[in-house]
């Protein structure tokens, strides 16, 4: 067993390049609806590059990336200020906390470890926890890992304002900048999120507790990975294939097969009374859902929310819910995401948009507190971002997500590209009891593999 320290050597705060008093001249930056609706907790993202230049100047390259970073901060300003209030965000040269650290093994003998909770070694921050005093935190941190043969980007991105497609125009433009790339920067939208859908200053505790409870419970969670390769992908989407849904996509075929076998996994371990419910909720990037007249493909911010598919499970034995069919639960989810499009929309936005928004929290509300509590998986999908964040070694040949995850939070997956473009990573978190049922399930590992 290799013995993996990572020891950070330096400790910098990376402001924005642009002079301090210009900062502070900026107004304060108004957090949308939906970030305020999101907790405090900090996702994690880690890419691994492969260095196999002899010239390589690791000094000047450590500088490089501190110095792109300032740089980028200067576009993307509110990154590296403070929330306040959970009404916006402030303190725009309070900076970004930026780790430097060794690690005293090659990069290619620690991807063969396959030890997926040794990522948060490499993260400033611990994953998913149930961050508290949020008007002291920063809404980013990174950590340059640097190993014998490599470097790793690590990366902790709080989700009270940073949501997928915000994570990737971020890191796309710290690796342009870098590169000296000016015509692949991602210039940011910064204003338009809160215009269309407003903070509220008297928003109700009892939505963000709602969503407190929807994003963390206490459980011993694991995560695991698994690849499914091109011909398993093919061979789900032929499964999935109905008259309601004749060209499933992939994720939503890869989607509703982990769902189909974590309910299996769930049924096989219920001892008493069972769930009524099992609800699989998949996060949906709002901004090419919305009218194209609001162009919002740049906009920063949490510009997305879930989209749930809801199955009345009472009474069902472990083998009965191993027989939903796979078509079945596609068309479940397919309409539940359709549902998401711009005429619905359209109720949500602007200040009269915050009555649909209350009436769909009541509605979550509503099928949540059924006794007894529904089984809520959550999935979301990386696939079309942060492949290209090419710091001008190549596209990362890992992108890590996280290891264990906090003392509580919810069952999640996140879809992951790879360097194959044909295949995709499932980052499944998971209770620890289903996972070893999951991981022990032949007809899943028929079309997983696990710890790639």
């Amino acid at each position: 067993m290799v013995n993996i320290e990572v020891s950070v050597i330096s400790r910098y705060t990376i402001k924005p390049s642009a002079p301090s008093s210009s900062l502070h001249l900026l107004k304060p930056y108004k957090l949308s609806i939906f970030d305020q609706l999101t907790p405090n907790t900090y996702v994690p993202m880690l890419f691994f590059y492969r260095i196999i230049d002899p010239n390589f100047d690791l000094p000047q390259t450590l500088t490089h990336l501190r110095n792109s970073l300032s740089e980028t901060l200067t576009l993307y300003y509110p990154l590296s200020g403070r929330t306040k209030s959970n009404l916006y965000i402030d303190d725009f040269d309070a900076g970004v906390p930026y780790l430097e650290a060794e690690v005293n093994c090659p990069m290619l003998e620690f991807i063969k470890l396959r030890d997926t909770e040794l990522l948060n070694h490499f993260v400033p921050f611990h994953p998913f926890v149930k961050e508290m005093e949020s008007e002291l935190l920063p809404l980013v941190s990174c950590q340059a890992n640097v190993f014998d043969g490599g470097i790793a980007i690590g990366v902790s991105l709080s989700h009270k304002l940073i949501d997928g497609v915000t994570a990737n125009a971020f890191l796309t433009t710290w690796a342009a900048v870098f590169r000296g790339c000016r015509k692949e920067i991602i210039y940011p939208q910064l204003f338009e999120a809160s215009l269309v859908f407003p903070p509220r200053n008297n928003l109700p505790e009892k939505y963000v507790s709602l969503m407190e409870r929807m994003w963390f419970e206490k459980k011993n969670y694991v995560t695991r990975r698994f690849m499914f390769d091109a011909k398993a992908i093919s061979a789900l989407q032929v499964k999935a294939k109905s008259e309601q849904v004749p060209k499933p996509s992939r994720v939503e075929a890869l989607t509703c097969f982990l769902w189909k076998h974590q309910m299996a996994a769930s049924r096989a371990l219920v001892s008493g009374t069972s769930p009524i419910l099992s609800i699989a909720v998949h996060a949906v990037n709002l901004r090419p859902r919305m009218n194209p007249q609001i162009r919002l493909d740049n906009t920063i911010g949490n510009i997305f929310f879930w989209a749930p598919a809801l199955l009345d499970i009472q009474e069902e034995t472990a083998a009965e819910s191993s027989h939903h069919e796979l078509c079945d639960l596609v068309s479940l989810l397919h309409e539940s995401l359709n549902e998401l499009n711009n005429d619905y929309l359209e109720t949500l936005k602007g200040k009269e948009g915050f009555g649909g928004i209350c009436d769909l929290l009541d509605l979550i509300e509503e099928g949540t507190s059924v006794k007894p509590a529904p089984e809520v998986y959550a999935f979301t999908t990386w696939t079309r971002i942060l492949n290209q964040v090419d710091f001008g070694w190549g596209r990362p040949f890992q992108i890590g997500v996280m290891g264990k995850v906090g003392p509580a939070f919810r069952n999640l997956t996140v879809f992951v590209g790879t360097q194959c473009d044909q295949k995709i990573e499932a980052w499944v978190t998971l209770e620890e009891k289903k996972m070893v049922m999951l991981e022990n399930d032949s007809k899943f590992l028929a079309f997983a593999s696990p710890n790639p």
